[in-house]
């Protein structure tokens, strides 16, 4: 078999969200016609990796088969992991607040942090236990996890660079992750972030239903993301014989025991339950050709369903550069109250609807029904400009939206980093004059 970290042929990527993929990083493991036989090749492990119920509707299964070293089940006791910086709904303490809120980014680390420890939750709400809701972590690093491995029962880790590159390792391969994608780790699969430069950047972690493509309706068949960019990795794995930390994360809470080896060991993998990365610039941005600009559900990249029909536990929404042509409009989004709840992230450049105070690695959060939309300077060039067909690509912004009012952890409400003076955003606004 492949010795650790050795490179296969160059392969085209796995490609096609929630599509029923295979991959074997040794030729002859997968076994055809059947999951589980008697005896796998190379006397290797399978294994099932279920991300729903068993009796899921066949469109809504989400799982996978592993062919592994050994068995995930061969571990001993976890034991309690103190972090400082995580949490998970419910939160007892948390700060539900109906102010508008802003943050600058989180300052690059100057000792050695690794990702795991260099998370710092800033917004929750619904039960992970319950399986509703989402958080919102912020990052930042500047040294590889190595050697620690983390698991999530809590929720799909939807990771978002904002500075540097993630070396992202996975049960089933590994990932690129650079600035401007994104990459999507399914509850349950163990996974570690390695970094060789300062890294930057927020992590959505969704404790509902999984995260999907949204439906189309009258757009069509085509446009928004597309499923056939979702790239899954080729199956890859190591062998290292060395001591290795299982973290798992439950109820925001870390446990933690320790491995004889590495846990990245599975030769052969298949199934529809797999990571995938995304490029955010093969999003096909729709948009207005007429007049008004139309609703920020258009830029929906991937959504988690709750209980009531059309409104998300949580959308994953991007606002990418794109052409502008809507006539006898305002341009930059409009003044708006939502019975939604929005986090904005900013990854790079700037965001249309403000002229500054908002930076990339920083955030926003506009709870349910508060009033927002753009500042003063935006409002007086946007109502002065001359329209003609304009080109927006002087930044990259995402936006986090759920049927959920967010609360604020305690760090998140004390730290220096939230812009106290955010309502000055909109003021100096003249009365109009009927």
């Amino acid at each position: 078999m492949n010795a650790p970290g050795h490179p296969v042929a160059e392969r085209p990527p796995l490609s096609g969200f929630g599509n029923h993929l295979a991959s074997e990083a040794v030729p002859g493991v997968l076994p055809v016609g059947r999951n589980s036989p008697q005896r796998p090749a190379f006397g290797l492990y399978a294994e099932q990796l279920s991300g729903t119920a068993f009796t899921a509707p066949r469109a809504e299964n989400r799982r996978s088969w592993l062919y592994r070293l050994r068995p995930s089940a061969m571990h001993g006791r976890f034991t309690p992991l103190a972090h400082g910086g995580l949490a998970a709904p419910p939160l007892a303490d948390g700060v539900l607040d109906p102010n508008r809120q802003r943050w600058n980014p989180l300052p690059l680390p100057d000792h050695g942090v690794d990702w795991l420890d260099g998370l710092h939750t800033l917004l929750v709400n619904g039960s992970a236990e319950e399986g509703t809701g989402v958080s919102l972590h912020l990052y930042a690093c500047n040294r590889p996890m190595g050697r620690r491995a983390l698991v999530s029962a809590d929720g799909d880790m939807l990771l978002i660079p904002e500075q540097g590159m993630l070396h992202l390792v996975t049960e089933f391969g590994p990932l690129e992750v650079p600035p401007g994608h994104v990459a999507l780790v399914p509850r349950g699969v163990k996974f570690r972030v390695d970094v060789a430069s300062p890294a930057r950047g927020y992590a959505c972690e969704n404790h509902g239903e999984p995260f999907r493509l949204p439906e189309l309706g009258p757009i069509g068949a085509n446009g928004l993301a597309s499923p056939r960019d979702f790239e899954a990795p080729h199956a890859a794995f190591e062998e290292e014989e060395a001591p290795h930390s299982l973290v798992m994360k439950l109820g925001g809470r870390l446990f933690a025991t320790e491995l004889s080896h590495s846990p990245f060991d599975v030769v052969a993998w298949h199934g529809n339950l797999a990571p995938f990365r995304y490029d955010l610039a093969r999003f096909n941005t729709l948009g207005t050709v007429s007049f008004d600009h139309p609703d920020p559900s258009i830029f929906t990249v991937l959504t988690s369903p709750s209980a009531h029909p059309g409104t998300a536990n949580a959308d994953f929404v991007i606002f990418p550069p794109r052409w502008m042509v809507a006539e006898d409009t305002f341009r930059p989004p409009w003044f708006h109250r939502n019975v939604m709840s929005e986090y904005m992230g900013l990854i790079q450049g700037s965001y249309d609807a403000k002229e500054g105070g908002f930076l990339p690695g920083g955030g926003s959060l506009h709870n349910r029904m508060a009033a927002h939309g753009p500042d003063l300077a935006t409002w007086e060039k946007a109502t002065s400009a001359a329209l003609r067909p304009e080109k927006f690509d002087g930044g990259l912004a995402f936006m986090v939206e759920t049927l959920r009012p967010f609360r604020m952890t305690r760090w998140a409400f004390d730290t220096p980093l939230r812009q106290k003076d955010y309502d000055a955003a909109w003021a100096g606004f003249s009365a109009a004059r009927p």
